[in-house]
């Protein structure tokens, strides 16, 4: 399929699809079963192995198998840098595409929100190794969902794999190494490419930050380095932010200064140092810019036009799209509405799409 390029003013571009209005709110945590996968004796790309390593996940709806008992509604959603599955449950993703007839319908669908690894519940420095732990990269993440779902789900297909930022580059691995795995795949804010330029820049500004303060001690700290999780921080919020949408919200300079340092003091006692830094740095060996005519999963790949991380104006994503077969890129435009890279959470901008990719690749 040929590259298309579109670029979407807002939500209801695509509406004659005929997208779902949002129903009444409802407690999707309530609905989770959540448990662990054990993957025995993990081998990293390092060399380094685990005798156990723990994947934690989340699932929502219910398995449902053809006759030679493979599940065949089985959908992955894949978080970010310093996320976690749970982050899938906030109201302007969840709201939008699980309830009744919804894209995402648990009723129908057998939604997979896993810990990658170094997140969440799953395996990670802050257990105990610290900075003995592993150093794991985007392969090794992509690897252990594999394993997860293979081993401890029983799934051996997916209906469909949707990532936001990092998970979106998790898609672009899968995609190379897996293609056969995927029926369709949705990828948003990120660049198939390395991980160079400003983009790296910021990261390992964030990681430098950290390793500079005293108090991180090469990782033994007993108490968090706060000033060192501060510039680290810092940097994270900027890096996410949406220009337009807050300067509608915080016109004045009072305004914006008690929003930045709220945001910044709330998120500190959330990370740990060391966790953040295998974060930040798995996505040094990132680049699958030489294998994307491998990935013949039909995919929708969207990205924003206010996202810092991922600038629209570097020209390189509408070339990426012309060497994937099966790719739809779509870009959307920034309002004083989208939220920068985090525009990926908010499905109401491209909740049609998604529609359009799952009727597009149904099984006839």
């Amino acid at each position: 399929m040929k590259a298309i390029f579109r670029t979407l003013a807002a939500a209801g571009a695509l509406a004659a699809l005929g997208a779902m209005p949002v129903s009444a709110e409802v407690d999707y945590t309530a609905r989770l079963t959540e448990g662990n996968v054990v993957l025995k004796n993990f081998t990293f790309g390092t060399g380094e192995t685990m005798a156990e390593l723990r994947m934690h996940y989340a699932t929502l709806g219910t398995p449902k198998r053809d006759t030679k008992g493979n599940i065949t509604n089985a959908v992955m959603v894949l978080h970010g840098t310093g996320g976690s599955g749970r982050q899938f449950l906030a109201p302007q993703f969840a709201q939008e595409l699980y309830g009744p007839g919804q894209p995402l319908d648990i009723t129908k669908y057998y939604i997979i929100l896993p810990d990658n690894i170094g997140h969440g519940q799953s395996s990670k420095p802050s257990d105990g190794q610290r900075m003995d732990f592993p150093k794991y990269d985007y392969a090794d993440m992509v690897e252990a969902q594999r394993r997860m779902l293979i081993e401890g789900l029983k799934v051996n297909h997916l209906r469909l794999m949707m990532g936001t930022s990092m998970g979106c580059m998790h898609g672009f691995v899968w995609g190379a190494k897996h293609p056969d795995f995927i029926q369709a795949m949705l990828p948003m804010a990120c660049l198939p490419m390395q991980i160079a330029g400003h983009n790296r820049m910021w990261r390992k500004a964030a990681m430098h930050g950290i390793m500079s303060d005293r108090a991180w001690d090469n990782g033994t700290y007993q108490t968090p380095p706060v000033r060192g999780l501060r510039t680290a921080v810092s940097l994270l919020q900027v890096a996410g932010f949406a220009p337009l949408y807050l300067q509608k919200e915080f016109p004045t300079r009072d305004a914006a200064d008690a929003y930045i340092v709220e945001r910044v003091e709330a998120d500190i006692p959330r990370r740990d140092a060391n966790d953040l830094i295998y974060q930040l740095d798995a996505s040094r060996t990132y680049d699958p810019s030489k294998d994307l005519e491998k990935i013949t999963t039909p995919m929708t790949w969207i990205n924003s036009s206010d996202d810092f991380i991922n600038p629209w104006d570097y020209g390189l994503a509408e070339k990426f799209a012309e060497r994937l077969p099966g790719a739809r890129y779509v870009l959307i435009k920034a309002t004083d509405e989208t939220r920068g890279h985090g525009t990926h959470t908010w499905a109401k901008f491209w909740k049609d799409e998604l529609i359009d990719l799952l009727k597009r690749t149904e099984t006839k």
